[in-house]
């Protein structure tokens, strides 16, 4: 009894679809035997009037102008066998689809219900942060006293006092360097330098009296 083989069950949609399949299947075979009936009217015809028996040979083609026009019909029944396939096909996806989105909702809310909902969720977020902060500062806080109490038992009262004035220095107010009160001196020319430039100058007067001279005459 254990060995019995289960069978999926087959749904009245399965059933409906595999219908229309099976109708589609059948307008496709009803479609080649028209074809191969239509071909055939036109080779009797041909022989009709090879007999010169021209009443059989118009009514061969009479027959394959009915055929063809079944064959046309058969051909929009087909267009809406396979369109009505596509759209059962289409509407059972789309159930699925729906099936999981609903599910996975009802999923999602009940997780949301067991954290207490969105709010509870960022709340926990938030101590959890404020949390890690906090210990932070305390980490901080601990270490700075571990410093403060190695440097106080290496340090005497005078390196404490001069680390006050130091301390009180840099909160004082900054005191800018005083300008300087008198202009500085400008160096000194060499000897030999100044007495050149006198002599430059000494001949460039000369030369302008021997021009004015030579301007103006003489009375």
């Amino acid at each position: 009894m254990g060995n019995i083989s289960s069978y999926p069950k087959i749904s009245a949609q399965d059933r409906a679809i595999l219908d229309l399949k099976n109708q589609r299947d059948k307008l496709h075979q009803y479609q080649k035997r028209i074809a191969v009936l239509t071909t055939r009217e036109t080779e009797i015809a041909k022989e009709c009037l090879a007999r010169n028996d021209r009443r059989s040979a118009l009514l061969a083609l009479r027959r394959k102008k009915y055929q063809e026009s079944l064959l046309a019909k058969s051909d929009g029944q087909l267009e809406q066998l396979e369109q009505l396939v596509g759209q059962v096909e289409f509407s059972l996806v789309q159930k699925d689809v729906l099936f999981g989105l609903q599910q996975g909702t009802q999923v999602l809310q009940a997780i949301n219900k067991e954290m207490g909902g969105i709010e509870g969720v960022e709340k926990l977020m938030g101590q959890t942060e404020e949390a890690r902060s906090y210990q932070e500062v305390r980490t901080l806080d601990h270490s700075t006293r571990e410093i403060s109490q190695m440097l106080a038992g290496n340090l005497s009262n005078q390196d404490e006092d001069e680390v006050e004035e130091e301390l009180a220095a840099l909160q004082g107010p900054v005191v800018l360097p005083e300008p300087p009160t008198t202009i500085p001196k400008q160096p000194e020319m060499p000897e030999d330098t100044a007495a050149e430039v006198e002599r430059e100058m000494t001949e460039q007067r000369e030369v302008i009296r021997k021009k004015a001279r030579a301007i103006v005459p003489a009375s």
